[in-house]
């Protein structure tokens, strides 16, 4: 049996390109989107609501996490709520803090705690997973999103925090957490092992599902074949 078909953690594609988005909506093991500003303007969106209510009509029945993009408490919940109405399978994405490291956990609190489904990204420590936990449990469904790969860029191990996240996450059966921002593909399984949730991956890693159990001898060979059809390639000679 493959290892693609034990795997228990959901992968939810990560960016803001409509047809890259379409194509993974195809993907047999995609089950949910994400997106954040960052994204979108790389992907060269210029209208937001535009943007999403196109993408939200091209898929309609699954997860897609879409950003506030204020930095003030008030113009946040002002938008969020707005997203919030496009469409029954939208999250609403609350950064932890705003850029001045100021909490918005009560925000999340308010927002879960009134019905809105959202998703706290931007999450790096246990304190603030349990913060997040506190305040939305009982409420509106909840994705909390650690960004694991962005804590293994540090050189920190993220599987003993977020295997500890798993446990602090029992607390509140209507939250699930988002193993984000992963580096390879090799963090899918991690993740599954750690009992996450959801992983959010980027379509090239997604990609590399292809990869799963593929035979190394046969992969050792074919690296060699390309090292050699590009050395023929580029004419070198010594």
């Amino acid at each position: 049996m493959s290892r693609l078909s034990k795997l228990r953690v959901k992968i939810f594609a990560d960016g803001a390109d409509k047809a890259g988005m379409l194509a993974m909506y195809r993907h047999p093991h995609v089950s949910g989107f994400t997106t954040n500003p960052t994204l979108m303007r790389k992907a060269g969106v210029t209208d937001y609501e535009t943007f999403a209510r196109d993408v939200l009509q091209a898929i309609p029945d699954r997860s897609i996490s879409f950003e506030v993009f204020a930095d003030d408490v008030a113009t946040m919940e002002t938008q969020a709520r707005k997203i919030s109405t496009w469409g029954k399978n939208v999250s609403v994405k609350i950064p932890i803090t705003n850029t001045k490291g100021e909490s918005t956990i009560e925000l999340c609190r308010t927002l879960a705690q009134s019905g809105i489904a959202i998703n706290v990204t931007a999450i790096f420590t246990l304190t603030q997973v349990r913060q997040v936990v506190e305040a939305v449990a009982g409420g509106a469904p909840t994705f909390v999103s650690v960004f694991a790969g962005r804590i293994a860029d540090t050189g920190t191990d993220p599987v003993p925090m977020m295997a500890e996240a798993v446990s602090i996450l029992k607390q509140a059966p209507n939250c699930e957490l988002i193993w984000a921002s992963p580096r390879e593909l090799l963090n899918i399984f991690q993740a599954d092992e750690t009992g996450c949730h959801i992983i959010t991956a980027t379509n090239d890693i997604i990609a590399k599902l292809a990869l799963v159990d593929k035979d190394l001898e046969q992969y050792s060979i074919e690296t060699v074949k390309m090292f050699y059809d590009d050395g023929r390639a580029a004419g070198f000679k010594i």
